[in-house]
């Protein structure tokens, strides 16, 4: 492989591990914080770029798609909170697995009323189109280092938000004891409420970016799914920094596997999850 070819290929990892890190960010939130296991993430995810494509097609701007997902899919995470979600919050893992089974098919079923079954693409606007030359001999995609640009300011604003404002302290404080944050006054069922909404947010706005690099189609949800949960446990339950190491590694050991070892490719991220879950069982920086 030349450097030209090792360059192109590494961007795309990072790329790719940016992206991921977006939609797993969602899910560390739910599963990790809550303690909800969502199995319904990918299908947020699809959502969001069928929602994406939607309303770029009706009024022809990205930037109100890409609104528009983000704002349609927290409303709904609202809603879907208020009236399961809650109840779920402390029971068993079953009950919590079989919901989210249902709200997968629900979602399945509505996206095909609603958008059919169809393959659809989604344009970026017009700036972000074609390639820059990063070297002399080195050219890249416009659109690819804005989101990665986009992913990185995202993940900017999260940490920020979960590390340095109260929101996020008594968010970190629910978790560790959710009873005593009660018993302080305040009021963790509302707070409760917008983390699940932001992490299905999340979830689809992860889609609706990534639908001008992909194609968007029914099931589009379901790969991302298992890396998102992947991700959490190699970076560790409950980890926003562990998820975001965790998911560059998955997505340059994805990217440069398909390149050097394409026979074994598709085991290569689950050797690595092995090999760090031998290493430090509760992930990278999961506690013990």
């Amino acid at each position: 492989m030349d450097a030209i070819t090792f360059a192109v290929q590494l961007l795309n990892g990072v790329q790719y591990g940016l992206v991921l890190f977006l939609v797993a960010s969602g899910l560390t939130l739910v599963f990790g914080i809550l303690g909800v296991i969502n199995l319904a993430h990918g299908a947020f995810y699809m959502l969001g770029a069928y929602l994406a494509w939607a309303i770029s097609a009706y009024t022809g701007s990205f930037a109100l798609a890409i609104v528009g997902s983000l704002v349609i899919s927290f409303l709904l995470g609202i809603a879907l909170e208020e009236i399961f979600v809650k109840r779920m919050i402390g029971r068993d893992h079953l009950a919590q697995v079989l919901l989210s089974f249902g709200l997968i098919l629900v979602i399945d079923e509505v996206r095909q009323i609603v958008f059919g079954k169809d393959v659809h693409s989604v344009m970026p606007p017009e700036w972000l189109r074609g390639s820059i030359q990063l070297t002399e001999v080195l050219s890249y995609p416009v659109y690819r280092l804005a989101l990665c640009v986009a992913c990185l300011v995202l993940a900017a604003v999260i940490f920020y938000v979960i590390q340095k404002t109260r929101l996020g302290m008594v968010i970190r404080a629910g978790a560790e004891n959710r009873d005593m944050t009660r018993a302080l006054g305040i009021p963790f069922d509302v707070v409760n409420r917008y983390v699940f909404a932001g992490g299905i947010a999340l979830a689809a706005l992860g889609g609706s970016l990534v639908a001008p690099v992909s194609t968007v189609f029914p099931g589009m949800g379901d790969g991302m799914l298992i890396l998102s949960f992947v991700v959490v446990v190699l970076g560790g339950i409950g980890s926003v920094a562990g998820a975001a190491i965790g998911a560059l590694l998955i997505g340059l050991t994805d990217t440069f596997g398909k390149v050097f070892f394409p026979q074994i490719s598709s085991i290569l991220i689950y050797v690595l999850m092995a090999g760090v879950l031998l290493w430090r069982p509760n992930g990278l920086l999961g506690k013990a």
